[in-house]
């Protein structure tokens, strides 16, 4: 029989059943791929990590970047960190001290919030002085270029 008798010769009514019957068999073979315990590896390293209460990789990038100032409480389920007074030794008449809220689960710049206090010696007295927009944003920045270096760096780890 020629191919185009044979598909001649197959109406409507006849080749329903076999599509359906074709669908249903894709139909269960993909689904038991389903079942299968593997599970396929992401390209990327998860951007939320929750092992604590927040992005692992921002609290240990803001951890890892204040390192140099002392702690005075963390609260990694709540992300919150809080710095003591911190003299640049070569800028004894200056002092800062830190608050910074991680407020999300995911690496996203807006889950960062960095809020410093400064102090300035006037006499034998410390004055509060005005913070400089720019120094929070920069520590933000540093904070989730460190994120995202830890990010894909568990990704090469992998």
């Amino acid at each position: 029989m020629s191919r185009l008798s044979f598909s001649a010769s197959l109406s409507k009514a006849k080749m329903r059943p076999l599509i359906m019957g074709l669908s249903a068999v894709a139909l269960v073979s993909g689904l038991s791929a389903c079942a299968s315990k593997e599970r396929p590896r992401a390209d990327l390293a998860a951007s939320q990590i929750t092992t604590i209460g927040v992005n692992s990789y921002l609290w240990r990038a803001t951890l890892d970047s204040l390192s140099f100032m002392p702690l005075t409480q963390t609260d990694s389920n709540g992300g919150v960190i809080l710095t003591d007074w911190y003299v640049n030794p070569q800028n004894p008449s200056e002092r800062m001290k830190l608050n910074i809220s991680i407020l999300d689960q995911d690496l996203r710049a807006d889950a960062l919030r960095v809020a410093a206090s400064r102090q300035v010696r006037n006499g034998g007295t410390w004055v509060d002085a005005p913070v400089k927009a720019a120094t929070t944003q920069k520590l933000e920045q540093i904070i989730l270029t460190k994120a995202r270096d830890l990010r894909r760096g568990s990704l090469t780890t992998n």
